[in-house]
């Protein structure tokens, strides 16, 4: 008798296993991705900051501003502006056919307000 109870623990134990793996591949793959908005999020940020120091000493802001972003973001993204950097960029998703998640990046440098 007691054979059969360690029989069915351990079928139990193989069931609920094969149940627990997908939801821990889901937490995976949303951590992973939440991952991926902080980056591109990052990003964005580095870029127009380095948009506008470019626009500051009188350079060229997108182009600089796309120059920072890394390749995977960088060929989806639009920079705008010239005293305040505007940096737009699109998540890569993990899962095919999620749509795209927009996030974009401001930034201005110039001399601070006058005392007075």
């Amino acid at each position: 008798m007691s054979s059969e109870i360690v029989e069915h623990e351990s079928g139990q134990a193989s069931v609920e296993l094969v149940a627990v793996i997908p939801a821990l591949l889901v937490g995976v793959l949303v951590a992973a991705q939440i991952g991926l908005v902080g980056y591109s999020l990052w990003s964005a940020g580095a870029a127009a900051r380095a948009g506008a120091r470019a626009a500051l000493v009188g350079g060229d802001a997108e182009k600089a501003a796309r120059s920072s972003l890394p390749e995977p973001l960088r060929e989806r993204a639009t920079v705008s502006g010239e005293d305040e950097v505007e940096v737009e960029v699109r998540v890569p998703m993990l899962v095919p056919g999620l749509p795209a998640v927009p996030l974009e990046a401001t930034t201005a440098l110039g001399p601070g307000p006058a005392d007075g």
